[in-house]
Formats: C-alpha cells, structure tokens, sequence
C-alpha cells in the first residue's frame, strides 16, 4: 500500500526514540508524533533521572549527617529546598535539550501533536500549532507512555495530596510526610525525604514492599528503611483522610486496627497507568486488557503491523527493557514491509534487570525463587550478609545481602539478587555471567579483588559450586 511513511511511531519517550533512530537506520520513511509541551519522555522529564539527582543529594546530607560515626566533625548541615530544585531543574534542562535535539535532527519527521486512529492505518494528528492533519502509514508503533494512576479514594484529592510529578518539581522539603504506596517510585521518595532528615511514614497496602519481588528481599529493604527511622506499614486498608489542626491525616486499618498518621505533606505514589487516552484505540480494532493493548513477544498488537513498546505495553516500566522492545519493534516493521520470510524477533526477559535506588539500594536480575517455583524448575540458592563483609563493615553499610540462584542440574546461574550499598552496581557482575550463561563455578574460580564490595559474590557462589 501507499502511505506517508512506512513507520510512524506515537510517542517520543525512550521507546518511541530507540524506535524511531532504528527504523531510519533501517532506511525506513520514519515519522515521530509528539504533543507533549516539552519533549524528552518520562524517564528525563519526570522519572529516572530527577528522581536520582534528589537522591543523590539525600544521599550527600545522610553521609554527613554520619560523620562523627567515622571520626569527623560537621557542622552548620542545612537543606535547601530551592538548591537542590536549581539543581534538579538544571541537569534535567540539559538531557532534555539533547533528546529534543535528536528528536528534531532531520533523520525523521516529527509531527507536534497529539494522535488518535480514524482507522488501522490512518491516524489525525491535532497540531499544537493548530490545525489537524491526516496521516496514514504502513505500520505503527505506539510508545505512549504512562501517567500516574488515579486516588483511590476522592478524599485525598480534597486534601491536597502530592502526586509524584509535584514531589518531584517542589522547592519544598516538608518536616514530615506520609507516602502512600510500596513500590519502587514510593521507597525511593521515602528514602529522599528520609536522608533528608525528615520524618516518613510509608503505607502499603500489601504485605510487602515491592510486590512481585522474593519476601526475603522485601524483608530486608523494610528492615533497612526503619533502621533509617522509615515508619513502614504493609498489609493496610486506607479508611479516609483529612486536613485537621494544620496537618495531613490518613486514616488506615493495620493488623485489625486503626491507625491515624499526621504530616505536614502527603505524597500518592501507587504508580502509574498505561497512557492510552485520546488515541482511539478501538477505532483500529486494537483489543486492550487491564488498560494496556494486548501485546505478545513481538511487540505486535492484534494488528499485525500495529505495535506497542514501553509502559504503555508492559510486561516491566523499565527504561532499558523500553528501549529493547522500541528497537525490536522497528526491525519487526522492516521484516513486516519487505514482506520476507524471515522469522519476527521476539523479546527476551532472561536478563530481566531491576534496580531501586532506595537505602539500602535493591537490585535483582533474572527469575527469583518463587518464579521459579512456579514454573517446576528445579534450582538451588545461597546467599551472603554484608554484615559479616569486610568492605561492607569498613563501610559501615552492613544492612542487606547477595543472593545467587543456580540451576540445580550444572550451576548454570540463573538469577541474582542484591539489598545493600551499591546494589545497582553490583548487580551487573551477575548480569554479564548471566549474559555468557556462566555457572556459579565459574563465578567462583573468577578473581576478586581484596577488600571490595563485589567479592562478597564470591561466597554464595563457592557455596553452591561446592
């Protein structure tokens, strides 16, 4: 068929981009649209890298704050707000600059405005200029993104509770605030305000932090979070909320009781939605379960030369694993055009990689015990405290372990998981052994040097090469 381009992708977030840079290397007739009022994707604008520059400015005032645990004197520390705002605002200015500048580079055409389908292979695009234009393509990619998931219940909206987008842009700093939620965005806003000395109290609903993840590792990250003075509760029934005395309250049930917390803030953090509004979905004959457009292994929808990538298809809202699938999405649309008989690529969750960057930080790659559990496969596991590591106790950083999974036929490794310092950091040395399908013996009869963080890798993996 004849159309204005061979591939044109909704969305200029980080999958949206992977796909779009692909396709045209691909030589492919390549259009972005994009309504948003400033380009760059969640991730830059209002995800993966504002959230890290607060932390690490958390993660400076709690270091100092410990001084004298290390024989040092500091004084006169302060927060302010507004700086670390500066900041934030500052370095996020920059990469946003440069993923506009590659989105209006010249190798595709973006198109300023928002996209609803009229048909499978026509959509109208309503100019942020004005105007509409109609736009038809041989094949799609919807890379729309997400946007915070909606108050469960209307009384939090009549309090004024934060969402994560207004923590995020806010100068200011509350004394206390209580966080709603137990997911990666939740405690790591727990760990921000925490470092910052204020007063957090953390209210899940289920029975553990970071549902999905191993118990053992849950247990140890809220171990860790109330060692830093974190108020954790899980497995809790929200009742109401209310403004009263100059405070915030959130009224829950907690072991058969209720519980009231007061703070000067409240912060929703109970993750976000795929972001479908406006496209007309249904209008291409596009089927949607639980919000999202049904996508199998090659990031096709039930229209074959329709696909999806990033939050808006799932199965993980995770940066890297966006772009995989943005990038396989492309070379699909090639294969789908030049009509070939080579087989679709499909995507590969093996190296499946996790990272929260709360204190202590939790990384995980690959399948965990209960996942594997449930899928009958036989495995065997180890693991090792940092608080009998000697780096780690130099440190003074002893919350949290490693834990190695290994096959149970040949040790070939078949996860990993770390809660401790530099977990995100950590995790990759597993993550290349995984990627060359190593055995913990392998891992063991690997050299490390002496005294570091990674050689505690070391002992779980002569445990299960033994």
């Amino acid at each position: 068929m004849s159309a204005d381009f061979d591939f044109l992708i909704i969305g200029g977030g980080s999958a949206g981009y992977a796909a779009a840079r692909t396709a045209a290397a691909l030589g492919l007739k390549t259009g972005v649209v994009d309504g948003a009022e400033e380009l760059g994707g969640l991730c830059i604008l209002r995800g993966c890298m504002p959230s890290k520059t607060l932390l690490e400015s958390a993660s400076r005032f709690s270091t100092l704050r410990r001084a004298e645990e290390f024989g040092l004197r500091a004084s006169g520390l302060e927060v302010r707000g507004p700086e670390i705002l500066e900041r934030k605002r500052r370095l996020i200015g920059e990469f946003a600059a440069y993923r506009q500048e590659q989105l209006q580079g010249g190798k595709f055409e973006l198109v300023r405005g928002w996209a609803r389908f009229l048909d499978a292979n026509t959509i109208e695009a309503t100019l942020r200029d004005g105007g509409t234009r109609r736009i038809t393509a041989k094949t799609f990619l919807l890379a729309t993104g997400s946007v915070v998931s909606e108050a469960p219940l209307v009384a939090l909206k009549e309090i004024g509770c934060w969402s994560t987008d207004d923590a995020l842009d806010s100068a200011e700093v509350p004394a206390s605030v209580i966080i709603l939620g137990g997911g990666a965005t939740a405690v790591e806003f727990a760990t921000y305000y925490s470092g910052l000395g204020r007063e957090v109290t953390l209210i899940q609903r289920g029975g553990q932090l970071l549902k999905g993840t191993d118990p053992d590792l849950a247990a140890a990250l809220a171990h860790g979070l109330r060692n830093r003075g974190v108020r954790v509760f899980t497995g809790t029934r929200l009742v109401g909320a209310e403004n009263a005395d100059g405070k915030k309250r959130i009224i829950f049930e907690h072991d058969g009781k209720t519980v009231i917390a007061e703070a000067s803030r409240v912060l929703q953090a109970l993750g976000r939605s795929p972001n479908t509004r406006g496209l007309a979905l249904d209008a291409a004959d596009i089927r949607v379960e639980n919000g999202r457009p049904s996508t199998g292994a090659t990031q096709q929808t039930g229209q074959p030369h329709i696909f999806a990538a990033g939050d808006v298809s799932g199965p993980y809202e995770i940066v890297h694993i966006a772009i995989q699938q943005g990038e396989l999405a492309a070379r699909n649309a090639a294969r789908l055009i030049s009509g070939g008989t080579e087989a679709m690529e499909q995507s590969d969750y093996r190296l499946k990689l996790s990272v929260v960057f709360s204190d202590p930080e939790i990384a995980v790659v690959g399948r965990g015990e209960a996942e594997l559990r449930e899928a009958g496969v036989a495995f065997r596991a180890a693991s090792y405290p940092f608080n009998d590591h000697g780096k780690s106790l130099c440190m003074g950083e002893t919350d949290g372990f490693v834990k190695l999974i290994a096959a149970a036929d040949g040790g070939e490794i078949l996860g990993g998981a770390c809660v401790g310092p530099h977990a995100a950091e950590l995790i990759h040395e597993i993550v290349v052994a995984m990627r060359f399908r190593a055995t913990a013996r392998q891992l063991a009869e690997t050299p490390h040097y002496h005294p570091t963080l990674s050689e505690i890798w070391m002992y779980p993996a002569e445990e299960l090469a033994g």
